[in-house]
């Protein structure tokens, strides 16, 4: 009887043991052969170097709508169009979790968003694509792995009013308000430096 007890007793220990020993590792994620990792390679110096111009462009035409000056925001615009498209955008292939066809959808986006800005002739209709340029350019930026020089996302709560608010990418901390700029109508000057930094983007 004492043997039986014993067989019974290692029996359900065994099988405590293995239970156990099942439920503690799919509480720590299961079977680790199914999870996927992140594969995030580093860009070619082509790569990199084809954003960074796309981000100089960019910043040209942020200067320009400082300055209030739209003949020079087009120029910068039409530049930045030409050089989102050389973007060698196939490298991202030999990424995971359809990197690829995100940064795709966001750079056909940007494009459109460029495009509108171009035909406006109003400068606060331009200044509002370019306000759409650039809530698509930030999650491409970070879609993409950016790998460049540390970029700013600023905001102005009154970019379009006292309750319509604007975000921009900056290269500086500095804030320089690029809807509010130095020539505006009411403000003139006093608002150009209108705004914060509400976070950054930097390589990894």
């Amino acid at each position: 009887m004492k043997k039986v007890l014993l067989v019974l007793l290692v029996l359900i220990l065994g099988i405590g043991g293995y239970y156990w020993y099942q439920f503690g590792k799919a509480g720590k994620g299961g079977d680790d052969s199914k999870q996927q990792p992140l594969v995030l390679r580093k860009h070619s110096d082509i790569f990199n170097q084809s954003v960074a111009t796309v981000m100089g462009s960019y910043f040209t035409m942020k200067e320009a709508f400082v300055d209030a000056d739209t003949a020079k925001a087009k120029e910068a615009c039409r530049r930045f169009i030409q050089l989102l498209d050389t973007i060698p955008m196939l490298e991202l292939k030999g990424d995971t979790l359809n990197i690829y066809d995100a940064a795709l959808s966001f750079q056909s986006s940007i494009r459109a968003n460029a495009q509108s800005l171009l035909i406006q002739t109003d400068i606060t209709e331009m200044r509002k694509d370019f306000g759409m340029v650039s809530e698509n350019l930030n999650p491409f930026l970070r879609t993409i792995n950016y790998e460049g020089e540390k970029i700013y996302w600023q905001f102005c709560p009154m970019a379009f009013g006292e309750d319509k608010g604007a975000n921009w990418l900056s290269k500086t901390q500095e804030v320089i308000n690029p809807y509010l700029g130095k020539n505006h109508p009411k403000y003139k000057a006093d608002m150009l430096n209108c705004g914060e930094v509400k976070d950054s983007i930097m390589a990894k």
